[in-house]
């Protein structure tokens, strides 16, 4: 039998690896542009992707009871998947791209080897999906931590920039150690007009569980995409009723298993009887290196039953109880009884309980904050808040005169504000130790953190303190005293105090605008036994 490829699905699997290169390209000039632009406002959408995302639609409405209106985009991307199958995945998802490319680089190397048949079951990324749709009923929203645009973004804000960064700075320096001044000065520049962070808290973490992502692809191809991915099963089980379907003409056919060999998500094309629809990233592969051209995608409406995908109704049953036992752990948190004093929200963040319900933990505010104040949190939120954004003073502060983060939140966890609205919201307040103050505890002179105070009229003020030192003698100099009412926990008193290690004038989440119950003091009993803040 004459063998002869199908040009027709050759060229069309070279239109999708453009389309996959086109889209992250999107993606990572969307990220790069995640910056202060000079401009009070960002003149691009830049989260827009989130937009198109169904699974955050459905898991932030579920667990917030609200919808975002934003979201709603995510509609056509159902719609399409219902008509033209999971071809999001397979086209257009940039860590989709990421997966292929690194099982594209694996097999070249030989340390990745396909085989002929694999028996592994590919229900555990819909488990994952039942189990964050089941702790969304109880407004926890998981989702954030294996949505793949989520994912990707918080990996590349917080791992991936920082090291590109690092980078150049130091090819701009070796530039010119080696008298290279003007490739020196065009790597800064450079430097300068990416406007990428530098340093991250949690970064080794995030990024190892990154890299672990990656080098999965050297056991299977498309690992994540095969057993993790939430928003992949998602997709998938909308993709049962395409348009497409796969045929393979018994004729042409030769047994070679070729296609299932090298099918990128072991959606199994040969035999046509096991074909796994719901699998199907239509990627063109099995159609573009079969020999004799006997695969194809007609037309045929009709539904396919979910192959390979070990469903059954005990099995979902007890991952939706899961995802619900789980749910309160996560709540089981001191923080829901007293606040945090370093859980710092960013500007526009929601009252907590809602703002836990709508974060993705994906990383746009942190990426786009010009000082590098917001980092992913540990611990300071409870174990519901884990990589939710929070503001560090010690490594940057709060931008007077900014409002980027809330701008780019996709969900909005962090209501949108203007800087005129900006500049009046208390998201903390700063506290004087006066055991490390040096015109308290030494008699030094020091005016710091009063001349940085952006607040007008002055948060910070300066009164005079006599101070006794050790050589007895009464020092008499001008101490920061803060006020309460007017102080907006920008966190830059903190940042510039020039005591090393503990600075000498902190800042806490007390007194923020989002929160009735984060006050300066308890609740105190009135005499006709109400509550009084």
């Amino acid at each position: 039998m004459k063998r002869e490829r199908s040009k027709k699905y050759f060229w069309l699997q070279r239109l999708r690896i453009l389309t996959q290169a086109v889209f992250f390209l999107l993606f990572f000039v969307l990220f790069l542009q995640t910056h202060y632009p000079g401009e009070d406002y960002l003149k691009v959408t830049v989260e827009r992707f989130f937009h198109f995302d169904p699974l955050l639609l459905l898991t932030a409405s579920i667990a917030s009871r609200a919808i975002y209106a934003a979201l709603l985009l995510s509609l056509i991307t159902l719609a399409a998947t219902l008509l033209l199958g999971r071809f999001v995945c397979g086209w257009l998802c940039p860590l989709g791209s990421v997966h292929q490319f690194f099982s594209f680089i694996f097999k070249k190397a030989r340390v990745l080897k396909p085989r002929k048949d694999d028996q592994a079951s590919l229900a555990p990324k819909y488990l994952v999906l039942f189990l964050v749709l089941a702790a969304s009923l109880l407004a926890v929203n998981l989702v954030g931590y294996l949505d793949p645009l989520s994912f990707l973004y918080r990996s590349f804000a917080v791992f991936i920039s920082p090291l590109i960064n690092i980078g150049l700075a130091q090819s701009g320096n070796l530039a010119y150690g080696l008298g290279l001044k003007g490739l020196g000065q065009a790597i800064s520049q450079a430097v300068g007009n990416l406007a990428l962070n530098g340093v991250f808290q949690n970064a080794l973490l995030i990024g190892g569980l990154f890299l672990v992502a990656v080098l999965l692809n050297a056991r299977k191809e498309r690992f994540w995409c095969r057993y993790l991915c939430p928003a992949g099963a998602l997709l998938g089980l909308v993709s049962r009723f395409n348009l497409f379907k796969l045929k393979i003409d018994p004729e042409k056919c030769i047994n070679c298993h070729l296609c299932s060999i090298h099918c990128q998500t072991n959606a199994r094309p040969y035999p046509a009887g096991e074909w796994r629809s719901s699998e199907c990233i239509y990627c063109e592969t099995c159609a573009a290196i079969c020999p004799t051209a006997a695969i194809s995608f007609p037309l045929g409406w009709k539904s396919e039953r979910m192959q390979g995908v070990d469903l059954n109704r005990r099995r979902v049953l007890l991952t939706s109880i899961t995802g619900l036992v789980l749910a309160p752990i996560f709540k089981i948190s001191p923080l829901r009884r007293r606040s945090n004093p370093a859980l710092i929200r960013p500007p526009g963040a929601l009252p907590e309980p809602e703002f836990l319900g709508r974060c993705v933990k994906c990383g746009e505010c942190m990426k786009v904050c010009p000082t590098n104040a917001l980092h992913p949190a540990l611990a300071e939120a409870g174990p519901e808040g884990v990589w939710t954004p929070v503001l560090v003073p010690r490594i940057g502060y709060c931008e007077y005169y900014c409002s980027l983060c809330t701008q780019v939140c996709p969900t909005g966890a962090i209501r949108e504000l203007t800087v005129e609205e900006k500049v009046t919201v208390k998201i903390g307040t700063a506290w004087v130790d006066k055991t490390r103050c040096l015109p308290y505890a030494l008699g030094k002179p020091c005016i710091v953190c009063e001349e940085h105070c952006p607040v007008s009229p002055k948060a910070i003020q300066l009164v005079k303190v006599d101070t006794l030192t050790p050589e007895g003698v009464v020092a008499t100099n001008l101490a920061p005293f803060v006020n309460v009412d007017t102080c907006i926990g920008c966190g830059i008193c903190e940042n510039k105090c020039v005591v090393m290690d503990l600075p000498a004038i902190r800042v806490s989440s007390i007194g923020e605008n989002r929160s009735a119950h984060n006050r300066l003091v308890l609740p105190v009993v009135e005499e006709q036994g109400q509550l009084k803040p």
